[in-house]
């Protein structure tokens, strides 16, 4: 069998496998006031003539069973001292936000770039001092550039917006918006595949000869073996067979190929620099380099992330990566330090949502003590649920009190949050995906206030009379409200955002205990995951950050400001029987300032 993919020779595996970021220092300022941090660098930028400019993109559509892996215990990134602050992303709150279904301005039935500049006010008015916005101070939009499809993560042109959602221009009017009420905004950006209508793949697959051919990875025959999921991944054409992972209309791009790795840096280069953005969320990035039948997470792929890296943050040093790593904790962590930024904490979603809904800490608890071992303090990203999962409010069977209890676990615990989209008014939403991805309801008028058309691109929830902003908004009980208040609380409080976490024990399990802790503050955070009042716990924590005695002024819940009892501070640090509140309220959340 003849393939056309170009072979990395075994002396260029090595040195790739070998060679380290090196040092050069560079800022990061910080969005909350805090010490200048400094994080080191050499720039490592390929060198290859690319024959053209075009484009790529991809749509992670596929479940994954995430384990815990306690047993396995790799080598983590070194952790940061604990003096060092943190870059801006771990103070804020980011909004994933799907532009299509986010709100119409011009009456065509489908979301725009315009309409969601005027929605700006609705995430967050800059004004720090109202509390009737949410609050978010990041946004991710889903795919934005050119594409035949309705989810945009198959592209046909990487330097244009999306026709559909507006031009450039537009986007760099959003990008100053945003920026204008302290927002930041990264984007979706597939680097794994291209849509098969992209110039590139049309060239590739009409001619064996074309010069675009060795941008994808090609066979004379199929070799047949499947993918992880086991899907068909051999795709047959005329002239050969090409792979793509997710399906044929996505074929991979064969990054063994230095003019790939040259293009797509141009790419990035061209939306940090003339667009504006802050960073990215990088697309199914564990599929990017396959070794045989090794298709996730090869050292190939590892070995080019790290020149990656060193690339994006030779533009801008506070560029931000987040990655989609659907894998399990004790996998996506090795991304971390030199290949990422950040990554998504799959397996801590899932136990956030399983804590919620069946009222018991155990899951929740496992994973914060996993990732708090594991990653570099607070370097990982936090969510419930994403574009290609049943929404929150589904899984949940439409309990609102749980999925209060759901984003009290995403707003207080560690890592940096991101909220989906309607999430916070409890939207639902079921495979197939388009019905995760219905208009968001604003409003009881017609098509949800998404838009003045007869028929929105997708019609929104049935429930959209009863469920929207306009609604919640003029109800202080409301699910709205109570992320509205966490993300104002996230936002004043430095322990929520950057603090150590710290479990506080309990022997009732439908309490979730323990303490956020930076060096300006204290906070204890007690969830009751149950449906029903709690009057017989008491806390101990064994060793702490507070001072033998009393902690001082008394202590206050922030939610509310009601003042509580203080807890009696042994010369650990710590206490034993503490007992804050006389009665923990049914799916209640508090927030008690110590110190």
């Amino acid at each position: 069998m003849n393939t056309y993919r170009p072979w990395r020779s075994l002396a260029l595996t090595l040195i790739l496998t070998l060679i380290m970021v090196g040092c050069v220092a560079f800022p990061i300022t910080p969005v909350a006031p805090a010490p200048t941090p400094t994080y080191t660098i050499e720039p490592g930028v390929a060198t290859a003539t690319p024959p053209a400019e075009l484009s790529s993109q991809t749509e992670q559509a596929f479940g994954s069973s995430c384990k815990d892996e306690a047993e396995t215990t790799p080598i983590a990134p070194e952790k940061p001292a604990k003096e060092e602050a943190f870059p801006w992303w771990n103070n804020t709150v980011f909004y994933e936000i799907f532009v299509r279904s986010f709100y119409d301005s011009d009456g065509d039935g489908v979301g725009d770039l315009n309409g969601l500049i005027q929605k700006l006010d609705y995430l967050n008015d800059g004004d720090p001092s109202t509390t009737d916005d949410l609050g978010v101070t990041g946004i991710w939009l889903m795919p934005i550039m050119e594409s035949p499809s309705y989810h945009g993560y198959d592209v046909v042109d990487y330097y244009r917006v999306d026709r559909e959602y507006g031009t450039n221009e537009d986007f760099r009017r959003l990008i100053a918006e945003a920026h204008r009420r302290g927002i930041r905004v990264i984007v979706d950006m597939v680097l794994n595949h291209t849509s098969s209508k992209h110039p590139w793949f049309q060239s590739a697959r009409s001619d064996p000869n074309s010069p675009y051919r060795d941008f994808y990875i090609w066979s004379d025959e199929g070799p047949g073996y499947k993918g992880p999921w086991g899907q068909r991944v051999w795709h047959r054409t005329p002239t050969g067979y090409y792979y793509g992972i997710f399906w044929e209309g996505m074929p991979d791009l064969n990054y063994e190929n230095p003019a790939v790795t040259a293009e797509m840096q141009k790419v990035i280069r061209f939306w940090l620099e003339d667009m504006g953005v802050d960073g990215f969320r990088l697309d199914a990035v564990k599929h990017l380099i396959e070794e045989g039948r090794v298709q996730e997470n090869t050292p190939s792929t590892h070995a080019w992330l790290r020149d990656f890296y060193a690339f994006y943050k030779s533009i801008n040093p506070e560029a931000l990566t987040v990655g989609e790593v659907w894998s399990s904790t004790t996998e996506v962590v090795k991304y971390i330090g030199d290949q990422l930024d950040l990554a998504f904490e799959f397996d801590t979603a899932q136990a956030m949502l399983f804590s919620a809904r069946f009222g018991s800490r155990n899951d929740v608890l496992r994973a914060h003590r996993l990732v708090t071992e594991r990653y570099p303090p607070n370097q990982f990203a936090t969510f419930l649920t994403n574009h290609d999962q049943p929404r929150v409010m589904t899984q949940l069977r439409g309990k609102v009190d749980k999925a209060k209890v759901a984003a009290s676990l995403l707003l207080t615990g560690p890592g940096v949050p991101f909220i989906y989209y309607g999430e916070e008014i409890g939207q639902r939403g079921d495979k197939p995906d388009e019905n995760i991805r219905t208009p968001m309801q604003w409003s009881d008028a017609e098509n949800a206030g998404f838009t003045t058309a007869v028929m929105a691109w997708r019609a929104p929830q049935p429930d959209y009379r009863e469920v929207n902003v306009a609604a919640q908004t003029r109800d202080p009980q409301s699910l709205l409200s109570h992320y509205r208040r966490l993300i104002h609380a996230r936002n004043t409080h430095e322990a929520l955002r950057i603090g150590d976490w710290r479990e506080v024990t309990v022997e009732d399990r439908r309490i979730y205990a323990f303490l956020r802790h930076s060096d300006a503050e204290t906070l204890l955070v007690l969830i009751n995951l149950a449906g029903e009042p709690i009057t017989d716990y008491r806390l101990d924590l064994e060793a702490g950050p507070l001072r033998e005695g009393t902690t001082g002024e008394p202590p206050v819940e922030i939610l509310t400001g009601r003042p509580v009892r203080p807890p009696a501070v042994h010369e650990r640090g710590g206490f034993q029987g503490y007992i804050p509140l006389d009665v923990l309220e049914p799916y209640s959340t508090y927030i008690i300032r110590l110190r």
